[in-house]
């Protein structure tokens, strides 16, 4: 399961890789979206070329293969649906003149998730790069995810380390945690697969009789650079459902000086003195023979 999870997203980087070249025709918008349980969320997607006949919509959630929602032709305004979502009425398509937008009412925790809009003419298939959908609200099982904000400002070349707490209530398996960055500017957060590093065993409520449980991790940054800024968003899988933090904002300022040219301006000082003490040296030499 977990394997898919990641081969996924790889496939659709490289479906744009070879479609790029030609420019991709899947025009897919808003990256990241957030919304609170019960709202009415829409997800854009637009054919802008000549060449796809059926357009369809994916759901992947961390830990599962992506799962066929719908198929729409393009000269179809009714949309078929699959699997869990063919009963669901939350779910509806908007189709015709290249749109295929997912319309998702009442929404619910278990809606997070990589949505991903698809277009296939014959043999060939192309995806747009997917819009990741935060759900937010009352938690029904108990879980509360903190994450504290970078106290100092960090630069280029610098180390700082991203902490999650998590306060949950035990339940049938583990909970896993997953770590993904919104930078500025990108349509695309890049999801980071990782449970991070633990700074030890999650520690049990001291109240008696109570099955609430804290666990601590950490994402190390080292030797920062201007790409590494951005919101760094923590995620918990527990219980059949997805959980988000309200993500921490790295900030790496820039100083106008990269520190590899920092170094190489060094470098050229300490030359520059060493060239100029031989000249002395050699000058010295030469008055005190003649």
């Amino acid at each position: 399961m977990m394997a898919l999870s990641l081969i996924f997203p790889l496939l659709v980087e490289m479906v744009h890789g070879v479609t790029r070249t030609e420019s991709s025709s899947i025009s897919q918008k808003n990256g990241l979206m957030s919304a609170n349980v019960g709202d009415t969320v829409v997800l854009v997607c637009f054919n802008e070329g000549n060449v796809g006949v059926m357009f369809s919509w994916y759901k992947q959630t961390f830990e599962n293969i992506p799962q066929l929602i719908s198929t729409l032709y393009k000269l179809d305004n009714n949309a078929e649906f699959y699997q869990e979502f063919k009963s669901n009425t939350r779910f509806s398509v908007e189709g015709g003149q290249g749109k295929n937008n997912l319309m998702i009412a009442d929404v619910e925790l278990s809606d997070s998730g990589t949505y991903y809009c698809g277009s296939s003419y014959g043999n060939n298939l192309e995806f747009g790069k997917g819009v990741i959908l935060i759900i937010k609200g009352s938690d029904s099982r108990n879980i509360t995810i903190l994450q504290q904000p970078v106290s100092e400002s960090v630069q280029p070349g610098d180390s700082v380390t991203l902490n999650c707490t998590i306060h949950t209530e035990t339940c049938a398996g583990e909970h896993s945690v997953y770590w993904f960055r919104h930078g500025s500017g990108e349509s695309h957060p890049g999801i980071i697969y990782t449970n991070g590093d633990r700074n030890d065993q999650c520690e049990k409520s001291s109240e008696a009789g109570s099955p609430t449980q804290s666990c601590v991790y950490n994402l190390p940054k080292r030797n920062l650079r201007l790409s590494d800024a951005g919101i760094y968003y923590c995620a918990v899988a527990s219980c059949g459902e997805i959980l988000f933090g309200n993500g921490t904002k790295l900030d790496v300022e820039d100083c106008g000086v990269d520190p590899q040219m920092r170094i190489l301006v060094l470098l050229s000082i300490i030359r520059t003195g060493i060239l100029f003490c031989c000249l002395i040296i050699l000058i010295i030499v030469y008055i005190t023979r003649k």
